[in-house]
């Protein structure tokens, strides 16, 4: 067992409060706004019985996850022996260089130091530590206790030593690392979530079709294929020669779509109107926290449906 330091306990730290305890860690919450571990641990506390109920506690009861957790009033008490720290703070780059300045002079001097940042280089909060060796990005997403992939981002100056242990630590709890081999705007996720949210844009702007008919196209088409493989992996099985086969059928097909895919759509132009739109007349605005939840509990299932699987059906 290690002890892992969740620092900022927010939407995210809690998250991943859920998923080092189920691992077995001692978990310590800390945050700049002092009321914010406990509320983070009410929320946590009406969360496991969901998780437990779904065999989402690796066997362990909503009980014995959360007595793995608790709340420090001061940073340093949270920091004392701790070997791993997931930093959450808001997404200021100022913000991040003080307290990393911070948790590089009050951390032990073999701990880990990451950042749950999804928009902001490792480089531009580090530089300046004496162990910034350290120092890495392990962004996730939300909510990491139900989602496993999670990028591990170095700095130029960051260890290949840390990089490895990190990827390690959370292989061991139960998450699949993204090891970037140096670091880059926008990470893996988000730029691969930007194309295609580019082209969502596009579609409906250039009134080729509505948002339902764009979700759908992703909630009952690729989606399908995409909860259990990659877009590397479905073109290799979707050619009866692998990739190869599939790259000399197919590739003249997106040269020439790329050229058509060039001019960026206005995201916050009258097209944003008209998603809105139509996203509140399938979901009105007061129903948007029921409908959160709703997502949450299609995760859960989910989640429980993919480790059935992969125990009945292994890879």
């Amino acid at each position: 067992m290690s002890k892992v330091a969740i620092v900022g306990a927010g939407f995210i730290g809690r998250a991943w409060a859920i998923s080092f305890a189920r691992a077995g860690h001692a978990v310590t919450l800390w945050d700049a706004d002092a009321t914010a571990p406990g509320k983070a641990l009410s929320y946590i506390e009406r969360l496991l019985p969901d998780l437990e109920g779904l065999d989402l506690l690796n066997g362990d009861s909503a009980t014995e996850v959360r007595n793995r957790m608790r709340a420090a009033d001061q940073l340093e008490q949270a920091l004392t022996d701790a070997d791993y720290v997931q930093e959450n703070a808001p997404e200021t780059v100022e913000i991040k260089r003080e307290l990393f300045a911070r948790l590089d002079a009050a951390a032990q001097p073999g701990a880990i130091l990451a950042s749950s940042t999804s928009a902001i280089l490792p480089s531009a909060f580090t530089e300046h530590l004496p162990g910034r060796a350290r120092c890495l990005v392990v962004h996730p997403l939300n909510p990491p206790y139900l989602i496993p992939a999670a990028e591990v981002v170095p700095a130029p100056w960051t260890d290949a030593g840390i990089v490895e242990r990190t990827a390690m630590f959370l292989r061991a709890a139960g998450h699949a690392p993204i090891v970037m081999k140096r670091e880059l705007d926008g990470f893996v996720m988000n730029r691969l979530q930007g194309a295609l949210l580019e082209e969502a844009f596009r579609l409906v702007a250039n009134g080729h079709a509505s948002v339902e008919d764009v979700d759908i196209g992703i909630r009952e088409g690729l989606a399908l294929r995409w909860s259990f493989m990659g877009p590397f992996e479905t073109i290799d099985l979707n050619a009866p020669g692998g990739v190869r086969d599939y790259v000399e059928r197919y590739e003249s097909i997106y040269i020439r779509l790329h050229a058509q895919m060039q001019a960026r759509a206005d995201w916050g132009g009258p097209v944003l109107d008209a998603i809105e739109a139509e996203r509140r007349k399938r979901l009105p605005a007061n129903k948007l926290a029921e409908r959160q939840a709703w997502r949450d509990r299609r995760l859960m299932a989910l989640a429980a449906h993919k480790r059935r699987i992969a125990q009945e059906l292994p890879q």
